[in-house]
């Protein structure tokens, strides 16, 4: 059974910092693209950070604050969050894609707000 469980969501002020992490199972996931998405209410989802193959790939808006690492020992993927911003607020998922397979995590919320 496949499985993608988001944590280390949740409350900071901006300027704070933030690790999610995404523990993955049931998959060969060092064969996997592994990417970061959020989704703030009323907008659209979109891809915050990508690692594949050791590079790694991030939106403009988030780039210089936000670091995607992944360790394939343990089956996880990461994302450090620094200099958070209100902005930043969304529900961040994960995402394990190879080839036409894909597969998401149930999201993290992650509020930044004084």
């Amino acid at each position: 059974q496949v499985q993608l469980v988001e944590s280390g969501g949740g409350l900071v002020q901006p300027g704070g910092s933030l690790k999610l992490s995404c523990a993955a199972s049931g998959f060969t996931f060092s064969t996997y693209a592994m990417t970061w998405y959020r989704q703030a209410p009323g907008e659209e989802r979109e891809l915050v950070a990508r690692v594949i193959s050791g590079m790694t790939n991030y939106a403009d808006s988030v780039k210089g604050r936000f670091t995607i690492s992944r360790d394939n020992a343990k089956n996880t993927v990461y994302l450090q969050m620094d200099s958070l911003k209100p902005e930043d607020t969304a529900v961040y998922y994960c995402n394990a894609r190879r080839y036409t397979i894909t597969y998401w995590g149930q999201g993290t919320q992650v509020t930044v707000s004084s």
